[in-house]
């Protein structure tokens, strides 16, 4: 891999990291900014999520299960959930320390391993009979791990813009990167990350919003959620996810699954660059459906709300 593919991994698979170390600032009931959309929150105890579900069952209805990314919260799916409507009972994740959620249980250590764990009880324990999973960036991890360990409890995947190995993009140019490999690398970046101010992250919040959303109307809720989660649960988080390689765990996935990504828009990147360090990231899932989205950033779901419906939908139908 050249340095200028390396760069623009960095850049495009980094810029959460500009959120993860925004102090938290604002209440922490754990549901602050919350419109009111008619959802209700489920019956389930837990010290890693909580769950928001909009609709209800009955005869041929659905579920979905809609996971959010790093200091998001639930919000970023209304559309998603607008869009959806009737037939589908939409179980969205809310994960503590994320968009103004207390820490709880995600105070210390891994967050996105302990969560998927959960989520895979939470579908248990409620008797969801094969949900679809979609994840976007982190709930994309997340959705990984819920798929590759737990492979009966998932009916299919949507991985929205994450690759397997965020570690990756620290790796030397033509070696295959380890977690050892990389790990002195992460390291240093996060103890200087978490040296720095807050009043530096806010900074940072506000220039990787405009970078992760095209579309000027979207970065409003994605930018207060990163100012109201907590710190050191998304410091831990974005740290996990660079050392975590789930590249090894992909073959157990067994359901159907399809990845939508963006391009890199950096120099010396092109979209087919892009669509390489796909295809080589999930080389271990050869059944995967991978799709390119033109004309957004990491928002799919914000930059581009039609076209992201239509593979949905479509991806459902199958």
């Amino acid at each position: 891999m050249n340095s200028q593919i390396l760069t623009g991994i960095i850049a495009a698979l980094g810029l959460m990291a500009n959120f993860a170390f925004v102090g938290a600032s604002a209440a922490q009931d754990g549901h602050a900014h919350h419109a009111d959309h008619g959802h209700q929150h489920a019956d389930f105890a837990s010290d890693r999520l909580h769950v928001r579900v909009d609709g209800q069952a009955g005869p041929g209805v659905r579920d979905i299960i809609l996971i959010p990314g790093l200091s998001s919260s639930p919000e970023i799916w209304q559309g998603t959930v607008d869009h959806l409507g009737a037939g589908w009972r939409v179980h969205r994740i809310h994960i503590q320390g994320f968009a103004g959620a207390p820490a709880e249980g995600n105070s210390e250590g891994p967050v996105a391993a302990p969560v998927a764990e959960e989520i895979a009880r939470y579908i248990a324990e409620n008797n969801l009979d094969k949900p679809a999973v979609v994840g976007h960036s982190m709930g994309g991890t997340i959705g990984m791990m819920l798929a590759g360990r737990h492979p009966d409890a998932v009916g299919r995947l949507m991985i929205v813009d994450m690759i397997p190995f965020m570690g990756s993009m620290f790796a030397q140019p033509g070696v295959n990167p380890t977690v050892e490999s990389v790990r002195p690398m992460v390291q240093g970046l996060m103890t200087q990350s978490r040296a720095a101010s807050d009043a530096d992250y806010r900074a940072r919040a506000a220039a990787t919003v405009s970078s992760m959303i095209k579309t000027e109307a979207g970065r409003a809720g994605p930018l207060r959620e990163a100012a109201t989660s907590d710190r050191a649960v998304s410091q831990n988080a974005y740290e996990e996810l660079l050392l975590t390689d789930l590249r090894p765990e992909l073959a157990r996935i067994t359901v159907p699954t399809e990845v939508l990504y963006v391009a890199f828009e950096f120099p010396g990147m092109t979209p087919q660059m892009t669509d390489g360090i796909y295809r080589a990231s999930y080389a271990n899932l050869p059944g995967a459906e991978l799709k390119r989205i033109d004309d957004s950033a990491h928002f799919i779901m914000l930059d581009q709300p039609a076209t992201f419906y239509a593979d949905l939908d479509a991806f459902l139908a199958e």
